[in-house]
């Protein structure tokens, strides 16, 4: 993960930068996504970022962290039939992007696509891949 989290931090010019990474189990999950989002639930992904807030600018080389439920990447790969490994490299772009300020959450239908379009294009880059036509 480490190496893959290195690769796509450089593609995204930010090869300087730091970012932890968390894995957690369902519960886990579940209880940081009520904690500090009030969404009683678990999910694959959560992202904090570390250049939000009143002290956005305290250290800019600390992205901030990236949260992966493995049990939820688990069974999410299994029902899309794809690797392990590839569910856990798309959440952890996912949440990078996040981090960069991409959203797909209440907002508007360009800023979802400008995100998911990023999202394939650095999986496809990752796996040495053509892209899927955007």
């Amino acid at each position: 993960m480490r190496r893959v989290l290195n690769r796509v931090l450089k593609n995204l010019n930010c090869g300087d930068k730091e970012v932890s990474l968390l894995f957690v189990d369902d519960e886990g999950i579940r209880e940081i996504n009520r904690r500090f989002l009030n969404r009683d639930h678990p999910t694959n992904v959560i992202s904090f970022s570390m250049w939000e807030g009143e002290f956005g600018d305290i250290n800019p080389h600390i992205l901030g962290d990236i949260v992966i439920s493995v049990e939820t990447a688990l069974r999410d790969a299994r029902q899309a039939a794809i690797e392990f490994d590839d569910e856990l490299d798309f959440l952890m772009i996912h949440g990078l992007l996040h981090l960069l300020g991409y959203n797909h959450e209440d907002t508007g239908e360009d800023e979802a696509m400008r995100m998911e379009n990023r999202e394939k294009e650095l999986f496809s880059i990752l796996k040495d891949r053509k892209p899927p036509s955007l």
